[in-house]
């Protein structure tokens, strides 16, 4: 009887714990992807926290005047006279407009490093560093396909 028991209650918790993150699952990806016309490239930078190669994005290069979009969710990130040229293949900026970006740590690659979402859909963009040249020190590398640029 007691057997029983156990084997019910093991079989019971495990139930609820793949109930639970099936619906959690399918929440997150509810919840993120707004735009479904995303590449499979960009769902992947995006959803899955990947990168592009360096010096392969066409915005590496944008000088106009204008602001810089999520292309999930179409949320105004950064204006573009704080894009700077980096050296380092992605599009960096040395400042988000308020309120763009929600961070957390991030341990891969044997590294600590700030990683940056939007905060309205929770798309990856990229990482954050304190080497900038301007006063705020900080040099945000987006991956340029997650990014729309609109000139002015």
């Amino acid at each position: 009887m007691k057997l029983h028991r156990r084997k019910f209650i093991k079989t019971l918790g495990i139930s609820i714990f793949v109930v639970i993150f099936q619906f959690k699952s399918l929440y997150a990806a509810a919840k993120k992807i707004v735009n479904s016309n995303l590449s499979n490239k960009q769902k992947n930078i995006m959803f899955k926290e990947g990168t592009e190669r360096p010096f392969s994005s066409e915005l590496l290069n944008e000088k106009r005047k204008g602001f810089y979009y999520c292309a999930n969710c179409e949320n105004k990130l950064f204006a573009s006279n704080s894009k700077f040229d980096s050296g380092t293949g992605w599009p960096s900026f040395s400042e988000a407009l308020p309120g763009a970006f929600k961070t957390k740590t991030d341990y891969t690659f044997g590294m600590e490093r700030v990683e940056y979402h939007c905060a309205k859909c929770g798309a990856h963009h990229g990482h954050v560093f304190n080497d900038g040249p301007r006063e705020s020190g900080k040099r945000f590398c987006n991956n340029g396909l997650c990014l729309i640029f609109k000139p002015e």
